[in-house]
């Protein structure tokens, strides 16, 4: 065991080690590789060393390089030094998150995190925290408590009882949703369809005035980081415009509530406090290791009451209990690499990482402004949307450049216009990233209204490691 440990480690390091030099999305001629995986299973076993080496071999170039500086996709964070190390450490201890008595260390550090975090936001002291999967679960947890507060308020006891002719809820959403949100309704059985749409502005931040009147049980979804635009509904006037016994305010802040850790960024989140509950991911911003995700929700109460489950065989403790504010049961302890990250940044290291993201995301703009390009939004933090002309030319720069390899670039359409897509989350990404980045894509688009086609650019590198 310990020669196959320390054989990982050094073959983790040369991968983290190359990132820097290889193209981001993996070489056509790696992907082909992948095929030699699918073998049929062997009847005998083979040395764990022997695996270890196929399944660098072959699975490591084919990689995409995200947890390098020049991954600008999805909003994908890298993994800090301190929160790679732990996670490491973490898979050794092997431990199961659910219940303090499996893992006592793994609780505790949740405990810890949970202050600190709820502190690092402007959240209410004593707020229930779930450490989930990611934001689709987080906005599950926080919908879930919605669902079980407002429901019992009209003496209905949702999670005994169901739907089945349970009082309505209405849950209003700005017409730029996030999918995960309608996702995490369906889920709970509230409907991705029957939601009422309120109308966003220019930057698609939900527009206070078009608030319809709100009747009976309401669920209020705001949204802290609008996955395109980066943009922040008007949350103070959101939260007092709607305030009553029957309104809960929801917020999905899956990257943009870390913006609150930025005493430079954190007037955007102002009325942040006044919610009920609230969504992010950890795996973005903090930038943790896959898959790390937080719900929190005012009344610890009600989180407790849409999650908990028990049985005699179950060990309970008088503190809290983890698997009582998640959907899972088992699961793996996410707070150690939480724990880990806050540690090894401070409050200072936390609000620089989150700063210098969206300083590099106003260079990037820049650079393609002066390239004369479009720039679709107001960059308030870490995303940036750029139009090359035509929807056709558009698409093509993302995917000539998604091809050539420096580095990876998505698309969207925003508001009827295509365009590309581009979000800063690293800690690992340098001006010089972004320099060489900003290179690649007006080159790409250079060719591009050359009229060649985006496969005759990614040609250029397509074979190169």
């Amino acid at each position: 065991m310990d020669e196959l440990m320390h054989d990982a480690c050094e073959r983790a390091s040369r991968y983290l080690a190359d990132l820097g030099r290889r193209r981001v999305s993996p070489a056509p001629a790696y992907l082909a590789g992948l095929a030699a995986l699918g073998l049929p299973l062997q009847d005998e076993p083979i040395e764990p060393a022997l695996v270890l080496e196929e399944l660098d071999r072959l699975g490591s170039p084919a990689t995409v390089a995200s947890a390098g500086g020049r991954y600008f996709g999805f909003v994908i964070g890298g993994s800090l030094p301190a929160a790679l190390a732990a996670n490491v450490l973490a898979a050794a201890w092997d431990q199961n998150a659910g219940m303090r008595v499996a893992s006592p260390v793994a609780a505790a550090l949740e405990d810890v995190s949970a202050g600190w975090l709820a502190s690092l936001f402007g959240l209410p002291v004593g707020c229930g925290v779930g450490f989930v999967s990611g934001a689709t679960m987080a906005n599950f947890s926080g919908l879930a408590a919605a669902r079980h507060a407002l429901l019992r308020r009209c003496g209905w006891d949702v999670e005994a009882r169901g739907l089945f002719g349970a009082p309505p809820i209405t849950v209003l959403v700005g017409d730029e949703v996030h999918v995960s949100l309608l996702k995490a309704l369906g889920l709970l059985g509230l409907g991705r369809e029957r939601v009422v749409r309120v109308p966003v502005d220019s930057q698609g931040r939900m527009r206070a005035d078009a608030l319809p009147a709100i009747a009976g049980p309401t669920i209020v979804c705001l949204q802290a980081g609008n996955v395109n635009t980066g943009a922040i509904d008007p949350l103070s006037e959101v939260c007092r415009r709607v305030q009553a016994e029957q309104v809960w305010v929801h917020v999905d802040g899956a990257f943009g509530l870390w913006a609150a850790a930025s005493p430079k960024r954190a007037a955007l989140l102002d009325g942040i406090g006044l919610a009920d509950s609230w969504a992010t991911d950890a795996h973005k911003w903090l930038n943790v290791p896959y898959d790390s995700g937080l719900a929190f929700v005012r009344q610890a109460s009600d989180l407790r009451a849409a999650m908990a489950a028990t049985a005699e065989y179950l060990v309970e403790g008088e503190r809290r209990e983890p698997a009582h504010f998640t959907p899972e049961l088992s699961r793996r302890a996410r707070g150690i690499e939480i724990w880990a990250a806050l540690r090894s940044l401070g409050r200072a290291g936390l609000a620089a990482m989150v700063d210098r993201c969206c300083d590099l995301a106003a260079r990037f703009a820049e650079g393609l402004r002066s390239a004369g390009f479009e720039v679709l939004n107001e960059v308030v933090l870490n995303q940036v949307l750029v139009s090359f002309g035509s929807a056709e030319r558009t698409r093509a720069v993302i995917s000539a450049i998604q091809a050539e390899g420096t580095c990876w670039c998505g698309g969207t359409v925003w508001q009827g216009k295509a365009a590309m897509r581009i979000s800063l989350s690293s800690w690992a990404t340098t001006d010089e990233d972004v320099d060489r980045s900003l290179q690649a894509i007006v080159d790409a688009a250079k060719l591009t209204s050359d009229s060649q086609s985006p496969a005759d650019l990614g040609n250029r590198n397509r074979s190169a490691p």
